[in-house]
This record gives C-alpha cells, sequence and structure tokens, in this order.
C-alpha cells in the first residue's frame, strides 16, 4: 500500500478572480493562446513595437506572411505573438488577404473514406500545391455520401451543399449547408422546398437553382427551384414537364443544362432539359447534345466540355452549330486518375480528382481558327498530375468546387 504524507500546514485557498491567485503553467498557456487569438486594442497596440519581419516595414512583411500556405500555419504560429495573433486565427487571416486583394483559387473537394464512408472536405491550395481541411459539415443525420450536390460562388469565396440522402434509407433530404471561406466555418440555412437527392444544380446571376431528382418515395421529380443566397430565401420555378433525376449539369450562356446520363451500349436515348431563367421555361435538349454527354462537364471559354467516363479517350467540346461532339488535340487523361471522377474549371484549367485524391490538371489552349471555318474555334490540352499524400490514399471524390481565397 502506498503511503500519502499530508502536510500539517494548510495552503491558502484563493476564488476565482483573486489578484494573489498563480496559474499552473498549462493553464497560463491557454489563457496566452485566448489573448493571441482574441487580442485587445491594447494588446495589438503593445505588440505593434515588435515588427513583424526584422528588417521590413510592416506592410511589405504582412504581405509576405499572407501568401503562406495553410498547412504552415501551426508550425508558423511559434516564430512569435505577432505572428501567432496573425495565423492563428483563420478569420483574421482571411480578412487580410482580402483587404490585400490576394485572391488565389483553392480546390475543395468532397470526399469519403471508401471503408467506413466518412465524409470530410479536403482542400488543395492550387498555388502551393499543398493539402489541408476545413471543419465538418454540421450534419445531424448520418448521411451518404453520394446524392449530394454543391455549388459554389468562387468571387465570394462561398461554398453551398445541398440535399442528400439518409444513409441505409434511402431518404433524401432538404438539408442545405453554407461554408464560407472568409470565417472558416458552416452555416445551416432555409431548407429547400422539396427533399432530392441525385438533383441538377448551377447557379446563374449569383442564385443557386436546383431541379429534378429522387423523392422521398423513390420516384423522380419534375419540380425545380432557386434560392437566393443573401436572403436565404426559397421559391419554385417552372415544372421540368418530365421526371428525371440528374447525372451531370452544367451552366452554359446563362442558362441552366440537365442530363440524365448514359447506359452503354445505350438502350434508350437519355432525356435532356434546358433551363432559360429570363423566360422560366424549360426545353429539350438537342439530341447530339444530350446523346454525347457521356462523363462530367465544365465550362470553359464559354464552351462545354466534357471528361468522358465512358472509356480512356480525349477530352472533348460540344459544337452547338452542327450539335455534335468533337475530340480537341492532346493526349487523353492521364492513366492515374482512376473513376469515379469529380471535376471542375477555372479560367482555362480544368481540374479532374480521382481516386486517392490524385488531381489531373488540363491547361486549355484556344487556338486561332482555321482558314476555312473562320467562326470555329480549336483547342488543346496538356496535362500534369499533381500526387496526394498517402494519408489521402483511401478517400474517394464525390464533388469538387473552386473558390478564391
Amino acid at each position: 500500500m502506498q503511503r500519502v504524507r499530508f502536510s500539517s500546514q494548510q495552503a491558502p485557498v484563493h476564488k476565482l478572480g483573486d489578484p494573489q491567485m498563480t496559474l499552473s503553467p498549462k493553464f497560463r498557456l491557454a489563457v496566452i493562446q485566448s489573448a493571441l487569438a482574441n487580442p485587445s486594442p491594447e494588446l495589438e497596440l503593445s505588440l505593434r513595437e515588435e515588427p513583424l519581419i526584422p528588417g521590413l516595414p510592416d506592410d511589405v512583411a504582412l504581405n509576405c506572411l499572407l501568401r503562406l500556405p495553410v498547412q504552415s500555419h501551426s508550425s508558423c504560429r511559434a516564430v512569435c505573438k505577432r505572428w501567432h495573433m496573425l495565423l492563428g486565427n483563420k478569420e483574421r487571416f482571411f480578412t487580410n488577404r482580402k483587404q490585400f486583394g490576394l485572391k488565389d483559387p483553392w480546390l475543395f473537394v468532397f470526399a469519403y473514406h471508401k471503408c467506413t464512408g466518412k465524409i470530410q472536405w479536403q482542400v488543395l491550395d492550387l498555388t502551393h500545391f499543398s493539402w489541408h481541411t476545413i471543419p465538418a459539415m454540421p450534419c445531424k443525420d448520418k448521411v451518404c455520401p453520394h446524392g449530394f450536390r454543391c455549388v459554389s460562388i468562387p468571387p465570394d469565396g462561398t461554398l453551398f451543399v445541398c440535399g442528400g440522402m439518409v444513409s441505409d434509407v434511402d431518404c433524401p433530404l432538404d438539408l442545405v449547408l453554407k461554408y464560407e471561406m472568409q470565417k472558416n466555418r458552416w452555416t445551416v440555412m432555409n431548407r429547400m422546398i422539396t427533399a432530392r437527392s441525385f438533383f441538377a444544380s448551377g447557379v446563374i446571376d449569383g442564385m443557386i437553382y436546383v431541379a429534378g431528382g429522387n423523392s422521398t418515395d423513390l420516384y423522380e421529380l419534375d419540380s425545380a427551384e432557386v434560392l437566393d443566397p443573401f436572403n436565404g430565401s426559397w421559391h419554385p420555378i417552372a415544372y421540368m414537364g418530365t421526371n428525371m433525376a440528374s447525372y451531370d449539369a452544367a451552366v452554359l450562356n446563362g442558362k441552366l443544362l440537365v442530363t440524365e446520363g448514359w447506359l452503354w451500349p445505350f438502350y434508350v436515348s437519355p432525356r435532356g432539359q434546358v433551363y432559360d431563367p429570363r423566360t422560366n421555361n424549360w426545353e429539350n435538349m438537342a439530341v447530339g447534345l444530350r446523346e454525347g454527354w457521356t462523363g462530367s462537364s465544365v465550362v470553359v471559354y464559354g464552351h462545354l466540355f466534357v471528361v468522358s467516363e465512358l472509356e480512356r479517350m480525349k477530352l472533348k467540346v460540344y459544337e452547338p452549330e452542327n450539335d455534335s461532339w468533337e475530340a480537341i488535340e492532346g493526349p487523353p487523361l492521364p492513366e492515374q486518375i482512376c473513376k469515379p471522377f469529380a471535376v471542375n474549371a477555372c479560367d482555362c484549367h480544368i481540374y479532374v480528382v480521382g481516386r486517392n485524391l490524385l488531381v489531373a490538371v488540363g491547361h486549355i489552349t484556344r487556338l486561332n481558327p482555321k482558314e476555312s471555318c473562320k467562326e470555329k474555334w480549336n483547342f488543346s490540352v496538356r496535362w500534369h498530375v499533381i500526387d496526394a499524400p498517402e494519408s489521402l490514399s483511401d478517400l474517394t471524390p464525390s464533388s469538387s468546387q473552386v473558390l478564391f481565397a
């Protein structure tokens, strides 16, 4: 038995807030970190006497520090109190970046663990090619990684996740979540009018449109609605005229294009609908457009491109003049990128995320039109692959979005 020795002298008892009370090193560190994360004006003024980087004016030093990749923030916070104050608070960091006019593209990948199905967001800094995470989505239900639809408003740094499906019961959700880059947090928005999964979505003039999908009784929907992200209100729009779930969708020339996808070989011609918000009307998609839409799409240079999942073929572009698809110049998608794909684009770059979160970046070049057809532009692509760290090797992509930060 271990003997315990008691001292005959009692230590003085202090109440919380007593000026004579001392803190252990552990609690003293927590207080310091809290003060640096939420500094008082007096603390900020006292710290300004210490330069951010010795030998440099503070505005120049700040411009340098705001370019540090997020992956290195945890180690850089240990340099000094001012660095800790700047890099220890994401809202402060991104607010300063916005004030300096810094806006770099980041690729947000909605991924899930291939064994457990656990959902997580991984972010690829497309400037430094480094990965980091963001907070988990506030989902009360145990959700399936499929069935969600994600859209973004890149200049605002906002991302929306809509709908989805509860695991094991195939029950669609009316959930709407909003992620704000500058605040690095999720907000639960007003729910959709109709619960839906596997539906079409797109952003037109800052408004978020959703259409079709599967309903609570697993029947396909023909309803559609629009969200005003500024006031969070949903409003119904015209019915599609046909019940259909969506395989893929794109916004082209101010219209929402919705396709139900394809099966090979084609036993039935796939359906497709086109919505014009100016007239609030749907119309049937052109035959060549819907039958050649055999993969995930992006819009670059005002043209619709598809990364085909049918076979390892070249990137192709839609030609509206003759309602046909043409392969563009350059090699096919690199073999390291395995299905399923998550595809997005920014400026003249296409980002294709495959299993294990390997990313192929395709640089699209617009070539001068041929003399025989001066109105028709030709395109070429060249690819390079960004390797992912081993810690992401068990992840599979479901969606990807580009935001500016």
